[in-house]
């Protein structure tokens, strides 16, 4: 009686084994001489996903653990991990296809077929997928660097395979197509260091000794901790302007290659200041008006 009772609570579970199994072994399409089932299909995903996961955990840890060990840049460090992670991606698309008897010479029309519309419709993905793979080999550009590129100016964060992420001083994110920085000019503050010099103009009054402002212009840049002592800032005389005499105060920084503007504003205020207290005149646009003898008749 107990054996009986067994076999018949068995007999549904059996049953929807069987069941399921044969819904896993429907056939949705061939492939060549293989044919792509449900359960292949669900297998694919899954192996899929899991080769996503994993390639990018393995970029993480190269990246983050293994390349940091040594002497190499952020954004060095990025771009070989990404690269590593591409390769995964590709090894392992062909594996799981080739390992679940996935005939891949059926893929040679749809491969054909791709080509086709990569050439009508996707000219644009393909360039900027390609110029993706350019920059992460020859590194005009790396995660961290301070580039300008047409009216775009911000810090690397990130470089995909099809677009590059800018963050600008204004912490607002800018995706630009890889391929504007192979095809245009780009402006890189930072490729092989992240220490600048900045020019800043500075006019006094024709009355002023220009040795006196050199010295001061000198003084005021050496007490502002974001200009480097090496090397040295130095005062240029640049021209004799309409109302003023112009120098330009030449200074290297490294901390402020993102924030110039900050800087400017920091040593202004104090050239402003100490041209107070030595009496310096900071000259005002003058025009001087001639009257004509006309004026003379209307008046009369």
């Amino acid at each position: 009686m107990q054996s009986e009772a067994n076999n018949t609570k068995a007999a549904p579970v059996s049953n929807f084994i069987d069941w399921l199994e044969e819904i896993l072994n429907v056939s949705l399409v061939n492939l060549g001489e293989s044919k792509l089932t449900i359960g292949l299909l669900l297998t694919l995903i899954f192996s899929f996903i899991a080769l996503f996961v994993i390639s990018e955990w393995i970029r993480r840890l190269l990246v983050n653990k293994i390349l940091k060990r040594y002497d190499i840049t952020t954004g060095t460090r990025q771009s070989i991990g990404t690269m590593v992670k591409y390769i995964l991606i590709l090894a392992g698309i062909f594996s799981i296809l080739q390992t679940n008897g996935i005939d891949l010479s059926a893929f040679g029309v749809l491969a054909g077929a791709i080509g086709v519309g990569i050439g009508f419709g996707l000219q644009n993905v393909t360039n900027n997928f390609i110029s993706g793979l350019i920059i992460l080999f020859e590194q005009p550009i790396k995660v961290g660097d301070r580039i300008e590129v047409g009216d775009v100016t911000g810090d690397v964060i990130k470089i995909s395979a099809r677009s590059t992420m800018i963050v600008t001083n204004d912490n607002i994110t800018i995706i630009v197509p890889n391929s504007q920085f192979i095809d245009s000019q780009v402006i890189n503050w930072s490729h092989s260091d992240r220490m600048v010099r900045f020019n800043f103009p500075v006019g006094v009054s024709y009355k002023e000794n220009p040795q006196r402002v050199k010295e001061i212009l000198l003084d005021v840049a050496k007490k502002n901790p974001g200009v480097l002592n090496t090397p040295e800032t130095d005062v240029l005389f640049s021209d004799y302007g309409d109302n003023s005499i112009n120098f330009t105060l030449r200074v290297w920084t490294s901390e402020y290659i993102n924030r110039p503007n900050v800087l400017k504003s920091q040593l202004y205020y104090e050239v402003f200041k100490r041209f107070g207290e030595e009496g310096i005149e900071i000259p005002f646009p003058q025009r001087d008006l001639h009257l004509k003898s006309g004026f003379e008749n209307l008046k009369n």
